[in-house]
């Protein structure tokens, strides 16, 4: 019999790539995302590749209705041995024009959402002594991008976050990892870019920063393959805490332990072609 995997936000991306990968495996499924559209297609994609799955439309910030999908994830598989918390929010643009009410938003949706997830099924891995709590974090959880300054915040909470929770769970059986892509080829960072009004200071870095990103992300690693790599630490029985899933993070965090910081500066600065 397969594994019960939980995954929010899997209505499209690699967490969509990571289900049908699963369920191709013969693993049951749950998860939710906002998304209905995408929920009902990729709810008949699993019924054509069979198996058992639950999926739901719900906001990663409704606390009850996280609570009440667990339970109904529980009442239907008996128990769940992993969970993805997939779901997030980009934020991008100068720190000194940002809206922090809407910065506020990318703290509930990236840092207590999965906070919320975790939370909610750690009582009933507990309980059976045994299951695995994965976070989608990021490279900049680890190595700061500019003008990414809340995204950045929210993923460097998320390592701090599993860090510090892998200590208090790990003496029942849970086990923790965290999953830090770079450049994936979806839509995600298209749909935050935005440039800085005409008379903002940081307008031309902005621009070059973004014609940067989306030229990178022409060849960036597709959905599917990112998939096949976060499968592999899923799967693993003792997953390490830090997994990349593609070269750029890989090689940054490289340079982040191995290089002074002065030179690794510069070599951000100029990969992003931002050096003033």
């Amino acid at each position: 019999m397969g594994e019960v995997i939980v995954i929010t936000g899997l209505a499209q991306g690699m967490g969509r790539e990571v289900a049908r990968l699963l369920a191709q495996m013969g693993d049951s499924i749950a998860g939710f995302d906002m998304d209905g559209e995408s929920i009902r297609e990729l709810r008949s994609e699993l019924d054509i590749i069979g198996g058992n799955h639950y999926l739901e439309v719900l906001d990663i910030r409704d606390r009850k209705g996280i609570l009440e999908f667990r339970d109904r994830v529980l009442q239907l598989f008996g128990k769940v041995d992993t969970v993805l918390s997939n779901v997030g929010i980009g934020f991008f643009g100068p720190f000194e024009e940002v809206d922090l009410e809407a910065a506020m938003r990318c703290f509930e949706i990236n840092v207590i959402g999965a906070s919320a997830i975790f939370q909610a099924f750690i009582p009933s891995m507990r309980e059976n002594r045994r299951g695995k709590l994965i976070a989608m974090s990021s490279l900049v959880g680890q190595v700061p991008f500019p003008f990414e300054s809340i995204y950045t915040a929210t993923k460097f909470a998320i390592e701090g976050l599993v860090q510090s929770l892998q200590y208090e769970v790990s003496p029942f059986g849970i086990k923790m990892a965290i999953i830090q892509p770079a450049q994936v080829s979806t839509s995600f960072a298209a749909k935050i870019h935005q440039l800085p009004p005409e008379d903002s200071p940081y307008r031309d870095r902005a621009k070059r920063f973004i014609d940067r990103d989306n030229e990178l992300i022409k060849d960036a690693t597709t959905p599917s393959a990112a998939a096949r790599r976060i499968l592999k630490v899923l799967k693993a029985d003792n997953p390490k805490l830090h997994n990349q899933v593609d070269f750029m993070s890989t090689f940054f965090l490289f340079l982040n332990r191995n290089l002074p910081k002065r030179v690794r500066d510069m070599i951000l600065l100029n990969h992003m072609d931002i050096k003033v």
